[in-house]
């Protein structure tokens, strides 16, 4: 089982060079990953959460941990994409690919919150039809040459973008409903969903048939739940996810303490000790 850290940069801490080191740190303890979120305005819940305190942005957070860190995967723990637009993240992301040495993963969702799109003029309804439109000019941007694609939202025509990423970057769907799994099945790598390890168990077998319905199997994908540092006290609970079909758990904190950060990341790496021993 490999284990992924979710950085706090969604937590209102007031110093980011904090969060980085929390990624150096990771690093050292053999995470395998370290991840960051993504929102843009302080609205809705997320308001709720911070009021006026910061909400770092996800990007510029991991083009920081890159330059910190030497092999530790770096993910996103979703991008937002209707509050995006294709061309310039399909070039932030094969920058800092490029500049990491190819250790990008571009972690990917359609969002929840109406009030983020409201304020930013984005649509809501129609928000997963642009995002598969988003992805598949992302992953034409990336393949050698010049790329064409001609859809509702976007629509280009032998258009060059470089630098290409160091490798085929590896695209995780998030988002745990019938539509996420179904992108997920036909052009994920990873499905990284949030769930409950009984979720996760109720969710498997009708993924499955999504995968066979878009012709993959269980085998060509990850399935890497995102979960709270509470859902893997030790290491039976870590078995626990593996019998329900985890290949990775990526696992954040809820604190707007930097000390109590720091105490869920020890457990963490001790409870991931523990497991692989």
């Amino acid at each position: 089982m490999k284990f992924g850290f979710v950085l706090p940069n969604n937590w209102g801490l007031p110093d980011p060079r904090s969060i980085i080191d929390l990624a150096v740190e990771a690093e050292q303890l053999g995470f395998d990953s370290v991840w960051v979120n993504h929102h843009v305005l302080n609205v809705g819940y997320i308001a709720e959460r911070l009021e006026d305190r910061p909400y770092y942005d996800a990007l510029t957070m991991l083009d920081w941990v890159a330059a910190r860190t030497e092999h530790v995967k770096l993910g996103t723990s979703v991008l937002v994409l209707p509050y995006l637009h294709p061309m310039v993240v399909a070039k932030q992301m094969a920058t800092l690919d490029r500049l990491s040495g190819g250790r990008v993963i571009a972690g990917l969702g359609v969002g929840s919150l109406p009030q983020e799109n409201a304020a930013m003029g984005v649509g809501y309804h129609d928000r997963g039809a642009k995002s598969d439109e988003f992805i598949e000019v992302m992953k034409r941007l990336w393949a050698p040459g010049a790329a064409s694609f001609d859809g509702d939202h976007y629509s280009f025509s032998d258009i060059v973008a470089s630098p290409k990423p160091h490798h085929s970057l590896p695209i995780w769907i998030g988002g745990s409903g019938n539509p996420a799994q179904r992108r997920a099945a036909r052009v994920g790598d990873a499905w990284h969903l949030m769930a409950s390890v009984n979720g996760l168990r109720r969710r498997m077998p009708d993924f499955v048939e999504k995968l066979e319905a878009a012709g993959r199997s269980r085998d060509d994908i990850i399935i890497a739940p995102r979960i709270d540092v509470r859902q893997v006290p030790d290491a039976a609970s870590v078995d626990e996810w593996r019998d329900a079909d985890a290949d990775q758990l990526i696992v954040g904190t809820s604190s707007t303490e930097m000390s109590a950060v720091r105490g869920s990341l020890a457990r963490l790496a001790a409870t991931m000790t523990q497991s692989q021993g």
